[in-house]
């Protein structure tokens, strides 16, 4: 899956598709943005659909928090209790509220991670799931290199300016697309709000990313800002099966961070649908009946349907139907495969099966097949000939034995 999220940056493609007056998005145009830097992504496609200085190598401000929360979720057991560790803040940094300490589970360290942008909560899972921040930043810096962020580096788990912590537009869409498959994440994200236990306390935490109230469709993702990293933001939005990942960097506020975030959102939304590309039932082909002149159906054995630009067609071809049934078969039974493709790349295999049960031909089918029609009626008149020559023939008999015996009863009569 790692190497499909990679595959649509190497593609580069730009959908082209025409725009829907679904979700207020009338114009064919791509918006107008404050943003020096950002990304747009379908991941079903693999297409770019807007690019502005993508791979630029830029301050990230908490977004740095994305491989924070990644390498927790795949290293540490969300039920794990650990003690918190003692973050010295400046006045105007994000908290989730931690004291030194305190016992708190990693599930909510994460949520406040995400949601409130804890940087104390940031500092004591870098510790306490790497052993030492020092450490947990090069395991943060590995995982970056496996996945592929070529334009990326950190120097620390929270995201404060750094000279060696930055990222890209499309690095940050990359790891926002690989921890959306994770579920919990996913979920934590996509809340206003969460309730977190702390040294036995609950307290509830409000996410930072507006756009959730702003926008049913909007599903998260992360936001930061420092003073060298402007406004970021890195979003997430599905509508009617379609999926987006955005990211906007070094927006000069608040106010032009959610305006862009929102209309690069809304626009790539109505440029895609999710469509029917295959049906359950649908006759893809019609084989003839040995012996017969009859033919059965052949039909794809499940839905198929797939995210496609507006105006795309999605190609279905049949691989391996038979010309020509023989014998019995039962309904269901396979007698090929439907492929689904989208610009030449597989999406799917498909049984394609008999929709209903073939009976062999009869005997009487058999011969009706094996004799040409020409000769079949030969045959017929023949037959109907000589049973009338027969009749003609006993007859005449019958006739000439009437007839002796009348001659012998004259005969008998005259002596």
């Amino acid at each position: 899956m790692i190497r499909l999220l990679l595959a649509f940056v190497a593609a580069g493609l730009v959908a082209l598709a025409a725009c829907s007056p679904a979700l207020a998005a009338k114009s064919a145009a791509a918006p107008s943005l404050q943003a020096p830097a950002a990304v747009l992504v379908q991941p079903d496609t693999e297409d770019v659909v807007l690019r502005r200085s993508a791979n630029e190598r830029r301050p990230i401000a908490s977004t740095t928090k994305l491989m924070t929360a990644l390498v927790t979720l795949e290293q540490a057991d969300l039920d794990d209790e650990v003690t918190a560790v003692r973050y010295n803040a400046l006045p105007a940094e994000s908290l989730m509220g931690l004291q030194a300490g305190d016992r708190v589970t990693i599930r909510d360290l994460v949520r406040g991670l995400l949601l409130a942008s804890g940087n104390d909560a940031a500092t004591t899972l870098a510790v306490r799931v790497g052993g030492s921040r020092r450490a947990f930043v090069r395991m943060m810096n590995r995982r970056a290199r496996e996945i592929g962020l070529s334009n990326t580096h950190y120097a620390n788990p929270v995201g404060l300016d750094d000279p060696g912590n930055y990222s890209s537009a499309m690095d940050l869409a990359k790891l926002a697309l690989v921890l959306m498959r994770n579920p919990f994440f996913a979920r934590t994200v996509d809340r206003q709000a969460a309730t977190v236990e702390i040294d036995g306390h609950k307290r509830t935490i409000v996410n930072r990313n507006t756009l959730l109230r702003e926008a049913k469709w909007v599903h998260g993702v992360k936001t930061g800002h420092t003073m060298q990293a402007g406004y970021v933001l890195v979003g997430a939005a599905s509508n009617k099966g379609v999926r987006l990942v955005s990211a906007v960097l070094g927006d000069p506020s608040e106010a032009a961070r959610d305006a862009d975030s929102l209309a690069l959102l809304k626009w790539g939304l109505a440029r895609y649908r999710r469509t029917t590309a295959l049906r359950k039932g649908q006759v893809l082909a019609r084989p003839k009946l040995a012996f017969r002149d009859q033919r059965t159906r052949l039909v794809a054995a499940r839905r198929v349907r797939a995210v496609a630009r507006k105006g795309e067609k999605l190609e279905v071809r049949v691989v391996g139907a038979p010309a020509e049934i023989s014998g019995s078969v039962p309904a269901g039974r396979r007698m090929g495969t439907i492929v689904v493709s989208r610009r030449g790349r597989e999406l799917a295999r498909v049984p394609l099966v008999t929709a209903t049960a073939v009976t062999a031909a009869s005997f009487t089918d058999k011969v009706d097949s094996a004799l040409p029609v020409p000769w079949v009626l030969i045959l017929v008149l023949a037959l109907l000939a000589a049973c009338s020559l027969l009749v003609v023939f006993r007859r005449r008999r019958q006739v000439r034995r009437r007839q002796t015996r009348a001659r012998r009863r004259g005969d008998t009569e005259t002596a």
